[in-house]
């Protein structure tokens, strides 16, 4: 009997591990990450609020996948407001829930953003959504869309809604590909 139990639990082991294996498969999702990595550079424009004056930069990403292609790791650097701005974003699609899940750290904030989201139908749209609690503008909720344009450009939108219930655009970035 003892025999038949942990030959019982050993297959129950076995079939729990190929789930996990399953799981942790990349697939299409993941091919749409890695359509983002590589060296880019970026024309960046900020509105700090609908009232303030359009801020530019050019700024510089490098994208590229780890973990075995279930990851797209971002490293941000640039300017903003003439201050040296770092930030680090990592995005994977989590295949036990069906969506895009992201986290971004910077140099602005001590905060960690969470978002989730979803990609169009034709896999050219990313849309994820997060929510905090800015310092200055209090509870918000974000939007950020990105596109891919082609193999060589992506756009990059960041919508913010504040309580009224209006939402605002943030920020658009154009991402060019390094030759």
């Amino acid at each position: 009997m003892a025999k038949q139990k942990k030959r019982k639990n050993k297959m129950d082991t076995q079939a729990m591990m190929a789930a996990y294996k399953m799981q942790a498969t990349p697939g299409d999702p993941h091919r749409l990450l890695a359509r983002m990595a590589g060296s880019w550079t970026i024309k960046s424009m900020f509105w700090m609020d609908p009232q303030s004056p359009l801020l530019e930069a050019n700024n510089s990403c490098e994208q590229e996948m780890i973990l075995g292609g279930r990851y797209l790791q971002q490293k941000y650097t640039g300017q903003m407001e003439g201050e040296a701005f770092t930030g680090i974003g990592l995005i994977g699609y989590d295949n036990h829930a069906k969506r895009y899940v992201s986290t971004w750290i910077d140099t602005m904030s001590t905060g960690i953003y969470f978002f989730e989201g979803a990609s169009s139908k034709d896999g050219n749209t990313l849309t994820m959504k997060s929510s905090s609690n800015d310092p200055l503008k209090g509870p918000m909720k974000y939007r950020q869309v990105t596109r891919i344009v082609d193999g060589k450009t992506l756009l990059m939108e960041m919508y913010g809604t504040r309580k009224n219930g209006k939402e605002e655009k943030l920020s658009e970035e154009i991402f060019s590909r390094k030759e």
